[in-house]
């Protein structure tokens, strides 16, 4: 009796974290928003609500052409959270893996192709299509 009552605990504490993490998350994106980057965010928010297996394109052009380096580091996070989870509820709606990430020397994927893009190693965005650390997600 004693260790479900355990188990118990656990379950409903991991839920309580849980619950807090996607409350935090909901003001960061709510901030996030409203803030001084509203107009690449906004128009970035209706994009991902509306992201099917042929819109792909769209976002990584729509991504490409925002200046990154003109936006804070905590919007940056907010804002590849949101790709990362768009990106993965379409690939489950559609019968793939959430997460498929490329390897070396394999095209990268879209996810990874957006996030060089919004964060570039040494300051260098990729070149498009750039092997695994790079992306093309569908």
């Amino acid at each position: 009796m004693r260790r479900n009552s355990e188990k118990d605990k656990k379950l409903a504490d991991d839920e309580r974290l849980l619950c807090a993490w996607r409350a935090w998350h909901a003001e960061e994106l709510t901030k996030a928003v409203a803030g001084p980057h509203r107009q690449v965010l906004e128009p970035l928010m209706k994009l991902l609500e509306n992201l099917d297996l042929h819109s792909s394109n769209a976002l990584v052009d729509f991504i490409r052409a925002q200046d990154w380096s003109a936006i804070d580091a905590q919007t940056k996070l907010v804002v590849l959270h949101e790709i990362n989870s768009a990106i993965t509820k379409l690939r489950t709606r559609n019968g793939m893996a959430p997460i498929d990430d490329a390897l070396w020397g394999e095209r990268a994927t879209v996810f990874q192709l957006i996030r060089l893009m919004i964060v570039p190693l040494n300051g260098k965005p990729p070149p498009d299509g750039s092997p695994a650390n790079g992306g093309n997600d569908e």
